[in-house]
């Protein structure tokens, strides 16, 4: 199958241009601040005004995040958009049966980001699509629900960490684990001392995933496939890549690393940070690679062993794993260790408090946060900063690329976290720091303030 090249420039600024909003070349349209949007002065006017969405990638965690925010009565849903004609007829059933009218359904989703009743888009499209996706919204003055990992490789994340910051959009990311009670009271446990000096953590993930074996076939009828790689290195059609399984090909995911590391890896963050701007680490090595499942496409790897060096608030060490099991833990998790042998441990459905022994100790419960989603909504309205705002969930997002650059590169490699960047030249040259994007597709890249 010979690859397509689209045929016009893709950039935010050509589709505007295209509806007469014409830019000068090499920059970007001006935006009105947040605070003289007519969006900010309508909803802080009136905070029962509805704010009103557009889904970009149908099916998946784009329309789990979709429901969800339909649950509340201050939401509207107005349009959808995916590039697959078969995976929007639920979403569209259910838009239609919610508010009683049908939604505009779109394949390009510059259309969304076109019309000025839209307020905000959720973005829930595959990892390799999120930084256009998310740079063009922002671009449009549109704010963001935007599903996790952020980027497929670190310079999206910090491209994507610039725009938010330069055009002053209020973004939720899909790291829902922030709300949730287990995961809230093990971080404040931590962070109130009460474990004492923290030398260690850890984080996991089990990973036995299969895709099997299959040929390129022509995509299904439906689905603009060329649309659907994207920036991405174009390879032939094969259905164990689309549609869930992309996250275990490094061309369009970054494995389970990605996809599990900026959950459990946050939390270990959020319990040595004193807030939602991030520790990061000093130094990352990483051991692994595809050693357990050989006769499968996937290309991500199935054992992954990562060290990362800390400096503050003090030295210590976070191990994450990609692992075949764990014995005697849930398949997932991330823990806290202390100078004295006491351990924190949570995971998705609960938390505890080992002695040096290993026997279970007495918890200490903190009031619950409320819904994420219900966060996002009301930090729209407010113009606060979100519970996962996407400068914080970036910095998760550069350990699970510093794992993955360690890995592909076979480098220790080290951070700059003033820089936003490595410091040196290990690790700049593997697919997970950064990649040229397929013709005409293009990444602009502002960095966002220095990190403390």
């Amino acid at each position: 199958m010979a690859e397509k090249q689209p045929q016009d420039e893709f950039s935010r600024r050509a589709f505007l241009g295209k509806a007469g909003a014409v830019a000068a070349a090499g920059a970007v349209a001006p935006l009105v601040s947040a605070v003289e949007s007519p969006l900010f002065s309508r909803l802080t006017q009136s905070p029962n005004d509805k704010l009103v969405l557009g889904l970009i990638g149908c099916g998946g965690m784009g329309a789990s995040n979709m429901r969800n925010l339909m649950n509340f009565a201050d939401v509207e849903v107005a349009a959808l958009c995916d590039v697959d004609d078969s995976r929007v007829p639920n979403d569209y059933k259910d838009v239609e049966k919610k508010y009683n009218r049908a939604p505009k359904v779109y394949k390009d989703y510059r259309s969304i980001l076109d019309r000025k009743d839209i307020d905000a888009v959720i973005v829930g499209t595959p990892d390799h699509w999120h930084a256009l996706n998310f740079i063009h919204a922002c671009e449009a003055g549109k704010d963001a629900y935007q599903e996790k990992p952020l980027s497929h490789h670190l310079m999206e994340t910090v491209a994507m960490a610039g725009a938010q910051e330069k055009h002053k959009r209020v973004v939720q990311c899909g790291t829902w684990q922030r709300s949730t009670k287990e995961f809230t009271d093990a971080i404040n446990y931590v962070r109130s001392g009460k474990l004492g000096k923290v030398v260690q953590c850890r984080a996991w993930i089990t990973d036995t995933t299969r895709v099997g074996k299959q040929k390129v076939s022509d995509p299904p009828k439906g689905l603009d496939y060329d649309m659907w790689v994207g920036p991405a290195t174009f390879v032939p059609y094969q259905s164990n890549r689309c549609h869930w399984n992309w996250r275990w090909f490094m061309n369009f995911g970054g494995g389970l690393t990605t996809d599990w590391g900026v959950h459990m890896m946050d939390i270990a963050l959020l319990g040595m940070s004193k807030d939602q701007e991030l520790v990061m680490p000093h130094m990352v090595s990483t051991y692994g690679g595809q050693w357990a499942i050989l006769d499968d496409d996937r290309t991500a790897p199935d054992v992954t062993e990562s060290i990362f060096l800390f400096k503050e608030p003090h030295e210590w060490t976070l191990h994450w794993s990609v692992g075949r099991d764990h014995p005697g833990k849930p398949g997932h998790g991330t823990e806290f260790i202390g100078a004295d042998g006491r351990t924190v441990r949570v995971w998705r459905g609960g938390w505890l408090i080992l002695d040096p022994e290993g026997k279970e100790m007495p918890k200490e419960e903190s009031p619950a946060l409320g819904d994420h989603w219900r966060n996002f909504v009301d930090c729209v309205k407010t113009r606060e900063k979100p519970r996962a705002d996407l400068r914080s969930v970036a910095q998760t997002t550069v350990l699970c690329h510093l794992s993955n650059i360690a890995l592909q590169s076979g480098q220790q490699i080290e951070w700059d976290n003033k820089k936003w960047d490595l410091a040196g030249n290990a690790g700049k040259n593997v697919e997970a720091y950064n990649r040229p994007y397929r013709k005409p597709y293009k990444l602009t890249v502002t960095k966002p303030s220095a990190g403390r």
